[in-house]
């Protein structure tokens, strides 16, 4: 087990071993692959942006295609043969699973009645997640990221545009404590199946920055099992996009304070939704060639050159 986790008496549902993300030293060994099976979101946060689609930029939201379940199990078989070290199986988007649900359920049974062995995997907002909590068990999803950036909605009316639900979209201190109530709620009944539950918080200045210790012990009381807090990625266009990125020092002193409560993720790569291969490689031209193959049409081409940034814990000199 890995030393973040073993921080913390909380013990996990599951063996954390072959899952890079879960798992700080699971990462030099073990591969994953994200199928973009997901483009539609329910909810307008105030850092992302999912028209761009750069090839070098590591970010949430990003693909170069998205996939049917179908197109997504025959990607997955080339996969398996080229990366006898893949052991997890995740989808995170491009958009929120559970605002396309129907895909990504579908595409989880496949994956699971062809390749039991592999761990499931999936990231979401939470927002719609608490109507398939308990299909997510039976299928045998091991692992659900929420993504929580407020336990106040008081402070997530600020995080967030506007969300969609019932057929209508809300906004405002509605939509935040809505959105809130059922985080909370699916957690806890996904704590309480077994399921293993990673909480994403971005750690935005002047926003959600003196609320990160709240929203760790709201989610380890409601039986989640390790916080990933992210630095903000400033994307332009967005209502974020002029804040200024925390600093190493910044986010590591939330970490340590959040460790009170549950262990930290500190390897997080912000990873792409058709991220393939070890955590920090950069998608390479075979998996543009085989999402065109998968997708049966033309990839486009990205002239900017984004960086890759790692958000691991590194040396603080202030």
């Amino acid at each position: 087990m890995s030393q973040s986790l073993s921080n913390n008496s909380k013990s996990p549902k599951i063996d954390f071993g072959a899952h890079p993300c879960f798992n700080e030293e699971a990462r030099r060994s073990y591969a994953r692959i994200h199928l973009p099976v997901a483009p539609k979101c329910n909810m307008q946060c105030n850092y992302c942006s999912r028209k761009f689609s750069c090839v070098n930029e590591s970010r949430p939201g990003v693909t170069c295609a998205v996939l049917t379940p179908y197109q997504a199990l025959e990607y997955l078989r080339e996969y398996v043969k080229k990366l006898p070290n893949l052991s997890v199986v995740a989808i995170a988007g491009p958009g929120d699973p559970f605002a396309n649900p129907e895909e990504t359920l579908e595409t989880l049974r496949l994956v699971k009645a062809e390749f039991p062995e592999l761990l499931l995997c999936v990231a979401t907002n939470g927002l719609n997640l608490l109507p398939y909590v308990g299909e997510l068990s039976a299928i045998g999803v091991s692992h659900v990221t929420v993504t929580v950036n407020a336990a106040d909605p008081e402070i997530g009316r600020n995080i967030y545009e506007w969300m969609h639900w019932d057929g209508s979209t809300h906004t405002a201190l509605e939509a935040a404590a809505h959105l809130w109530k059922q985080q909370a709620e699916s957690i806890s009944r996904l704590s309480k199946l077994g399921v293993t539950v990673k909480i994403n918080t971005i750690y935005i200045p002047g926003v959600n920055d003196q609320h990160i210790e709240e929203v760790a012990r709201e989610v380890a009381a409601l039986g989640a099992d390790i916080l990933n807090i992210l630095p903000l990625y400033p994307v332009g266009e967005t209502a974020f996009g002029k804040i200024e990125e925390p600093s190493h020092c910044q986010v590591k002193a939330a970490r340590n304070v959040a460790l009170r409560y549950l262990p930290q993720m500190r390897h997080c790569q912000r990873c792409r939704a058709d991220a393939v291969g070890m955590l920090g490689e950069a998608q390479s031209q075979l998996q543009i060639d085989m999402l065109r193959t998968a997708t049966n049409s033309a990839a486009r081409k990205c002239t900017s050159r984004c960086s890759l940034t790692s958000v691991s814990d590194g040396p603080c000199d202030e």
